[in-house]
């Protein structure tokens, strides 16, 4: 079975009724099973278990906190039970939601109380996919009429969005659908958005690559909307055109594993497979490394920018230039840059520029 499990998250009053509705639409027609987790929190409150009838609102987020990892655990189990090829899980929010209502302190202590790590339960979903509020950018169509549990001036909710968007900064796919269109045109992108991440036609994978001066790294981890990541990645043995790596990703001692298959068709497009691994299938990979080439160790540094979402790679082998990777939905889409990055050149086409190429022994 191929089962994806997604975050559908944003400010308030940002479409996911109808994102929702639609995804069931499209992608039961492309053969999905397609299985909805509902929002927890609107159910808790509705349900009269709200922040203002809790001891404190941490109180209520920890509720709210081990009723999502229940929730998300029976449909998992179920949807391994069923009798079909592919299953999209669609979480109407996920649990780094709750972090934008709490304080780091009392978010991390409540994940102790748990059992359980930020990166743990930030990459435990495969992509996240969020919805910019309609009151930045489509003021006219701001309401809180359709919630009974949204309370949230226009301000207020303006203000949620950036600290949800911040929450799920560090993901390795995410994805903003922001106003800038009409609203169906919003609901076309994350569809389009989903499509392209379960490689619906095919797992494309369109990116532009920059050399960069050495950025300023106290800019880079006092931005709000940045987050620092680990990353060793070993090569494996492969075919010619065909490139294979393992990654450890995270921070602090706690890590995921992905294993990637990666295809050329062009400069700029490639076809990506990704797998989670377990950390014993990771070990047990280590042992087909190529051994011409070295372990690429990094830090990088996701940067979301205007809606867009930067990667930063910090090398230790270089004292005064990065890499500085983007993907993109349509080649042709422009980029807006922060101006304290500094572009030396674009590299998305020149193979010395290539991690593969830098783990190779000179």
């Amino acid at each position: 079975m191929d089962l994806t499990k997604i975050v559908i998250t944003g400010g308030p009053c940002a479409g996911k009724s109808t994102a929702l509705s639609r995804i069931q639409e499209e992608f039961t027609k492309l053969g999905y099973t397609v299985l909805f987790v509902s929002e927890t929190a609107t159910e808790l409150i509705n349900g009269g278990v709200a922040p203002w009838t809790c001891k404190t609102s941490d109180d209520f987020q920890k509720f709210l906190i081990k009723l999502q990892i229940e929730k998300e655990r029976i449909f998992e189990l179920s949807a391994s039970s069923m009798a079909t090829e592919k299953v999209l899980i669609v979480c109407d929010r996920g649990m780094l939601d709750n972090k934008a209502y709490m304080t780091q302190q009392a978010f991390e202590n409540t994940l102790s109380e748990f059992n359980l790590n930020e990166v743990e339960i930030r990459d435990n979903y495969d992509a996240v996919f969020h919805l910019v509020t309609a009151a930045d950018g489509a003021m006219d169509f701001y309401t809180t009429e359709n919630n009974t549990a949204r309370t949230e001036t226009p301000a207020q909710a303006i203000e949620l969005d950036k600290k949800l968007l911040s929450a799920w900064t560090g993901h390795p796919h995410l994805r903003v659908i922001d106003n800038s269109t009409t609203f169906e045109n919003k609901i076309k992108k994350l569809i389009a958005e989903i499509s392209s991440f379960l490689g619906e036609p095919e797992p494309l994978e369109i990116e532009r690559k920059f050399l960069i001066e050495y950025p300023d790294i106290d800019w880079l981890e006092n931005s709000p909307n940045c987050q620092k990541i680990e990353i060793i990645q070993t090569y494996l043995k492969s075919e010619l055109n065909e490139e294979i790596r393992v990654r450890q990703r995270g921070m602090n001692g706690n890590y995921i594993y992905f294993k990637t298959i990666k295809r050329k068709i062009s400069d700029l497009k490639r076809i990506e497979i990704e797998k989670r691994l377990s950390k014993d299938e990771y070990l047990a990979l280590l042992m087909e490394a190529d051994t011409e080439k070295r372990q690429i160790r990094k830090n990088r540094y996701c940067l979301m920018f205007e809606n867009q979402y930067f990667e930063i790679d910090i090398y230790p082998f270089w004292s005064d230039k990065a890499i500085l990777e983007i993907e993109l939905s349509d080649e042709n889409a422009g980029i807006v840059f922060p101006e304290e990055i500094k572009i030396i050149k674009e590299v998305t086409d020149d193979d010395n520029y290539k991690n593969a190429s830098l783990a190779k022994f000179k």
